[in-house]
């Protein structure tokens, strides 16, 4: 296990922006708006030579439990209760508030190793603050400005000499299987942090009434018994023209990178309100990069009528997302727990044939009977020859074939190749490209 170390501190003191500089790269969302971060967020960094898993939490806040920040309050004391390292942050510009004294206290009682750093603490303006901070009883503070990259480099050397002494921490994340990458998309409130609370097992993500409640894409890692996946849960996409606020437009953004890293995506579909265009599109632009796709019909429990509501997913699936044919469909209750065993097989399943590889041999059996079938069409009068074919690569499987005017090939006469490889190799709901090279007449200059 890698030493955890937890960015802790009231709304808007710069946690955010902090955890950004520690990893060296922008992971977490950043904004002028208290409360951008809900969800604990995690990722590995290089801390001076010892890597550790580093973890952005929501601002501490006095709430009622049942409230949003109550529950955000809770989330992030279950990550303190777990730390190797808190770096508790205040905001050196505002000085030392009620609230943080509050919070310093609360800490001092968990008995977890404190840090206490004092942020936006550029310029000279900030130094009585600073000191000020020494009241909190956590220890000297550390002058930093995570906007700027100041004092950044003493922090991680502080950080560092605070970690539990180093075992087996670098071969122990050798040894270990690369994680299968499975992003959770789809539109909002469809119940995406529900669903990965159920298959982790524990309240990780923030989840109620409330639609919007993810914003970042948050990834954590579980273990099935094949091997490690990164779950990535993400904030809910809707139409482009319905995107206004620029804090929506961040979140998006990151739902659509966490998508693009992604392997496996599960698409996490309303079964009660149906299959709108809104999840049709998500799931063309999951095809459009050429991701494996499972889809997840959510509240199950809660349809009336399962057989006509499966009838016309099924009819929609086919008319509108030809390209995907065959896209494995599991019927789940995120909430109950109903059919979500079968979840994770379906995308290993799904990453299997994603990651498919066709000896050449055989595939160009197929694609002489495929020719043969249906002769090749002309163009311009004159017939195209299509000599072989061969995989060029998998992730997804993408095939090129060569011949004359090869480039000349009708897009329906394409989709007829690729719809007959589809079923003759067992090449379900998996993105396939078919790339098409013309072959030279060396003659043709002369």
């Amino acid at each position: 296990m890698l030493p955890l170390v937890v960015i802790a501190g009231r709304p808007n003191v710069g946690k955010s922006t902090l955890f950004n500089r520690l990893a060296g790269r922008r992971i977490a969302l950043v904004a002028d708006t208290p409360g951008v971060t809900r969800d604990r967020k995690e990722t590995e960094a290089m801390l001076r030579g010892r890597l550790v898993r580093l973890v952005d939490t929501a601002g501490l806040e006095e709430a009622p439990p049942e409230s949003l920040a109550g529950r955000m309050r809770e989330g992030a004391g279950v990550a303190t209760e777990a730390a190797d390292v808190v770096v508790f942050v205040v905001d050196a510009r505002s000085g030392v508030t009620p609230a943080d004294r509050h919070f310093a206290q609360w800490l001092r009682r968990q008995g977890r190793q404190v840090l206490l750093v004092a942020n936006k603490a550029e310029g000279r303006s900030t130094r009585s603050a600073v000191l000020d901070a020494f009241e909190l009883g956590l220890g000297e503070p550390l002058a930093v400005s995570a906007e700027h990259g100041e004092g950044i480099s003493e922090l991680m050397s502080e950080i560092a000499d605070r970690l539990p002494p180093a075992e087996a921490e670098a071969d122990a994340a050798d040894a270990a299987a690369r994680p299968l990458k499975l992003a959770i998309v789809g539109r909002p409130n469809s119940g995406k942090s529900t669903l990965l609370n159920r298959l982790i097992g524990e309240e990780r993500m923030l989840t109620g009434p409330e639609p919007g409640l993810t914003r970042d894409a948050v990834a954590v890692v579980l273990n099935d018994r094949n091997g490690p996946i990164e779950l990535v849960d993400t904030a809910g996409l809707r139409r482009r023209a319905r995107v206004e606020a620029q804090l929506e437009k961040l979140a998006v953004g990151a739902a659509i990178g966490a998508l693009k890293l992604a392997e496996v995506v599960v698409l996490v579909v309303d079964a009660v309100d149906g299959l709108h265009d809104q999840d049709l599109q998500i799931a063309q632009l999951v095809e459009r990069e050429g991701r494996a796709c499972v889809l997840a019909l959510n509240k199950w429990d809660a349809v009336a009528d399962r057989s006509k509501t499966r009838r016309l997913i099924t009819e929609r699936l086919g008319e509108s997302l030809a390209q995907l044919k065959g896209l494995p469909v599991v019927t789940i209750s995120a909430l109950t727990g109903m059919g979500v065993d079968k979840l994770l097989p379906a995308v290993r399943r799904a990453h299997a044939v994603w990651n498919t590889r066709l000896p050449t041999a055989a595939l160009n059996r197929w694609f002489e009977q495929a020719l043969e079938r249906h002769q090749l069409p002309l163009v311009s009068g004159r017939r195209l020859k299509l000599r072989y074919i061969t995989q060029a690569k998998a992730r997804p499987p993408t095939f090129v074939a060569f011949g004359t005017r090869a480039e000349q090939l009708p897009e329906d006469y394409q989709r007829y190749l690729v719809n007959s490889l589809r079923e003759a190799f067992e090449l379900p709901g998996t993105p396939i490209r078919l790339q098409l090279r013309g072959t030279k007449n060396p003659y043709a200059d002369g």
